[in-house]
């Protein structure tokens, strides 16, 4: 089959968590034998750059050029209405043009967050997938209890309008996609009688595998998206309220915050003792082979978190908040050490670190732990169900 596939950005390459999912879909589509055209935003010129190697893999990309910052100024006056700002963000009359010349040759639309299905909407001749990387309504309401007016008030009214658009595009596609039974559950809750599937995320074993010898004694790494408030609020909190304590009871502590972007409160933190931001690295394998604990402290969070199945995969022992952990699938104290409390974190951070045989024990755990339940090509089987059904009936 034909399948017009959107995201917000070049699926390509699998450097950041909606790239690596957004890459495996569209690489497992093509491996099965459909013909995949790829309509997505440019952010800058790597991903202008990764359009052009996604067309030489034999994957057809065309792009819209996207300033956020400008898109997210002209999208003030929505406030006035009744519009979610996301949909003004992502709006673009170009891109709306290029799948409206698109999709009358394809069979089946397939958008990867919310904002994308709007570019679907219009066109109810196509099979049409609405693939919820989160219920980002419920990431805006998160945000919403966390933050102080004049933002709290934003952020609850995106929460409201974001969640009625989400409403009106489940019914309508053929089918709903969420990352976790977690994020199912929320979703038949917020929007019942919508058809819904569960598509996890994988983990690439091969290329994530541990390296124990190289562990360095005290070191702690948190990877993410640095300019993603989550991973700013997280990083943040561990910094300022929990590395103190632990240094206090563990003097060679010290923490690396590995990862692209980083905003001005995050390399301020850099001056904090003890901590390293590397900004943008090629391979942050290398920054966790050295740890020899990984944190993640999210304090908001949805859906599956990468950077804790990648730990896992290196045989990392993983110390992380329900937040950051609900959407893997394992068994607090034998995959990973779950811990919401700054007292909580400080205690098992510490344990770790102080007792480095079992932390050794607790990694090669959460390592057999994700071999047996987030390999790809198990992840990604539900995929190839859903193009069948959509084969069978369009026989």
């Amino acid at each position: 089959m034909r399948v017009l596939f959107l995201s917000q950005r070049v699926p390509y390459p699998p450097n950041r968590g909606d790239k690596i999912t957004t890459w495996r879909l569209v690489e497992r589509l093509g491996r099965t034998g459909h013909d995949v055209r790829i309509v997505a935003f440019a952010h800058d010129d790597e991903d202008r750059r990764a359009a052009e190697e996604l067309g030489r893999l034999g994957f057809p990309t065309r792009t819209v050029a996207l300033d956020l910052r400008k898109q997210k100024l002209a999208a003030l006056p929505l406030l006035a209405g009744s519009k979610p700002l996301t949909l003004g963000v992502y709006g673009s009359k170009e891109l709306q043009r290029i799948v409206d010349e698109l999709a009358p040759s394809c069979d089946v639309g397939y958008a990867y967050s919310s904002s994308m299905g709007a570019f679907l909407e219009p066109h109810t001749k196509l099979r049409r997938v609405m693939h919820f990387a989160e219920l980002d309504s419920d990431k805006w309401r998160q945000y919403a209890e966390r933050s102080r007016w004049p933002m709290s008030w934003v952020y609850g009214r995106e929460h409201r309008t974001l969640r009625e658009f989400e409403r009106r595009i489940a019914h309508s596609f053929d089918e709903n996609v969420l990352c976790t039974p977690l994020e199912q559950q929320v979703f038949e809750r917020e929007i019942p009688g919508a058809r819904s599937l569960v598509m996890r995320n994988g983990v690439d074993l091969a290329f994530y595998r541990p390296d124990p010898a190289r562990a360095e004694a005290g070191h702690l790494v948190f990877v993410g998206v640095m300019d993603y408030l989550p991973n700013v609020d997280g990083c943040t909190w561990f910094v300022r309220e929990i590395l103190p304590r632990v240094r206090e009871r563990f003097p060679a502590a010290k923490l690396s915050i590995v990862g692209s972007r980083p905003t001005a409160e995050v390399q301020a933190l850099a001056r904090e003792p003890g901590v390293t931001v590397t900004g943008f690295v090629d391979d942050p394998r290398e920054w966790l082979a050295r740890a020899s604990v990984s944190v993640a402290p999210l304090r908001i969070a949805r859906g599956i978190q990468n950077k804790v199945l990648e730990a896992l995969a290196m045989g990392l022992p993983v110390v992380g908040t329900t937040s950051a952990t609900q959407g893997v699938e394992g068994e607090a104290g034998r995959d990973f050490l779950l811990a919401n409390t700054i007292d909580e974190q400080v205690d098992a951070v510490v344990s770790l670190l102080a007792n480095p045989t079992q932390a050794r024990e607790l990694g090669a755990r959460g390592r057999a732990f994700v071999e047996a339940r987030y390999d790809w090509d198990v992840a990604l089987r539900p995929l190839d169900e859903l193009m069948a059904r959509f084969t069978s009936s369009k026989r």
